[in-house]
């Protein structure tokens, strides 16, 4: 993608944001987005079929930077030396923290939900390799309750109680979990 095609995509990213902190997700038009990114019809088509597309696409911009494999040091946070999984969903947390702005409308709708399905998509892979078996309990059931668990527990971070720092939330998972 060249430099004037980011910019439409981010211009595109902003306006959806902006929007889904004014209106609901289902009542949010292609039109409303390609006025409020003051762009023209066919160059929203021409980077998205539908807004669900749309959605699904901030969503893995979003993700894939904050699920990278590869941890390097950045400048709010550094966690390029740290290798614990509590290390790796503190790190996942401080991103999520960065993107706030964008998520927080995207919770404020209906599209929460895909917002979740994908969010535990991701999840999913980064707790899969922590997983032990553990006992009588069915390992995918354990996998699946400290996903889901995770998840709203970001959900609540960022909607409601973003005084939080990370690494709080991060000790306040790890407390109330056996991962």
């Amino acid at each position: 993608m060249d430099r004037r095609q980011k910019k439409t995509r981010n211009a595109i990213f902003q306006a959806f944001t902006v929007l889904l902190e004014k209106k609901p997700y289902t009542a949010l038009t292609v039109q409303d987005i390609i006025d409020e990114a003051d762009i023209g019809r066919s160059t929203f088509y021409a980077h998205f079929e539908t807004k669900d597309e749309l959605l699904k696409a901030m969503c893995k911009d979003i993700f894939n930077h904050v699920f990278s494999e590869e941890i390097m040091g950045e400048t709010h946070h550094d966690f390029s030396d740290k290798d614990s999984f509590k290390d790796r969903i503190t790190h996942i947390l401080c991103h999520l923290q960065e993107k706030q702005q964008s998520i927080k409308g995207i919770f404020s709708g209906e599209c929460g939900d895909l917002f979740m399905r994908y969010f535990k998509e991701y999840l999913y892979h980064v707790f899969e390799r922590q997983m032990s078996d553990h006992g009588d309990t069915p390992r995918i059931y354990r996998l699946n309750h400290a996903v889901s668990s995770f998840a709203e527990t970001v959900r609540w971070w960022l909607k409601e109680h973003s005084g939080y720092s990370p690494e709080e939330i991060s000790r306040f998972y790890f407390d109330s979990v056996d991962v």
